[in-house]
């Protein structure tokens, strides 16, 4: 009985928030391991994270404008990956991930430097609201130059090949991963699957074996936090329902106040319409008196014209 209620009990556990769980989990380089696994999950292959890098998303902040949480780790390779979660709707978010990568690169390249010492981008973009549309829940989004004439696409020499170890131009430029945690239906087949699976319910099964989520377990859980830390994560979790609290009723306003102006456009046009009718009608009738005068002068001048 008391090994059921143990087993019990370890299902029932819940984790932090990962938007939360992320920003304890950079303190050290022994706090990598879950960052490393995510993102060894989510490109197919062993990442390691060896540094986090000055970002204003970085700064311990308890709450911040619409709930963002950005954070800029760089691999053993100088690669960088912008990890950003967003838990409230923004309509402007494309325009963001790109300023985001924008502003990276301006940043990390020195006076002088030149173009070649860019390094590649990663920009993953965990989103917890309806974003775009589309029918998966994991999005890649790369660059390629496509012949406007032949439809061919444009290549690396030899000689760059060799310069910037690179096979396509793609491997450049940055590349945009977006994964719509809302939008996963929590069966989970893969690793990444098993990831976005705790991202979107915070809870991570015994069964679940993905890299990092070991470390999840060992140190985020919500009983496990110091009380004072417990609280400042609770007060967390009520500012993320109280933003979005506030963005569903502006949308509701929204599309209340949309509406009230509708009715009310659409009384302007109809009493618009029923004037417009009203002086057609008056202009009808004027015209049948006209009819039935030059009616009445025929006939009188046919009546004279017989005699």
């Amino acid at each position: 009985m008391d090994t059921m209620k143990e087993e019990k009990d370890k299902k029932s556990k819940n984790y932090i928030r990962f938007d939360w769980a992320i920003k304890r989990l950079l303190r050290n380089k022994a706090d990598f391991g879950a960052v490393n696994g995510l993102l060894s999950c989510l490109f197919d292959k062993q990442i390691f994270i060896t540094k986090v890098l000055e970002s204003e998303g970085n700064q311990e902040e308890e709450n911040s404008k619409f709930n963002r949480v950005d954070v800029l780790v760089e691999d053993e390779n100088g690669e960088k990956f912008i990890i950003e979660i967003q838990n409230n709707y923004q309509v402007d978010y494309y325009h963001r991930m790109l300023f985001g990568v924008s502003k990276v690169v301006c940043d990390y390249l020195q006076k002088g430097d030149p173009y070649e010492k860019i390094k590649k981008i990663y920009s993953i973009n965990i989103v917890y609201f309806e974003f775009g549309q589309g029918e998966d829940y994991v999005y890649l989004g790369t660059t390629e130059f496509k012949g406007r004439h032949k439809n061919d696409i444009l290549e690396l020499t030899k000689t760059q090949k060799r310069r910037y170890q690179r096979e396509k131009i793609g491997d450049i430029f940055p590349e945009y991963y977006i994964l719509r945690v809302e939008d996963f239906d929590e069966v989970a087949t893969t690793p990444l699957d098993e990831w976005i699976y705790y991202l979107k319910t915070t809870k991570i099964p015994e069964s679940f074996t993905a890299q990092g989520l070991s470390e999840i377990r060992e140190k985020q859980q919500v009983e496990d936090l110091p009380e004072e830390e417990r609280q400042a994560y609770y007060r967390h979790l009520d500012q993320v329902n109280y933003e979005e609290g506030v963005i569903e009723h502006s949308h509701s306003e929204g599309i209340i106040k949309g509406r009230a102006e509708g009715r009310a456009e659409g009384e302007e046009e109809r009493l618009k319409l029923q004037q417009v009718i009203e002086e057609d009608k008056k202009e009808i009738e004027e015209n049948k008196k006209t009819i039935a005068e030059k009616d009445r002068e025929i006939a009188e001048l046919k009546r004279q014209l017989g005699k």
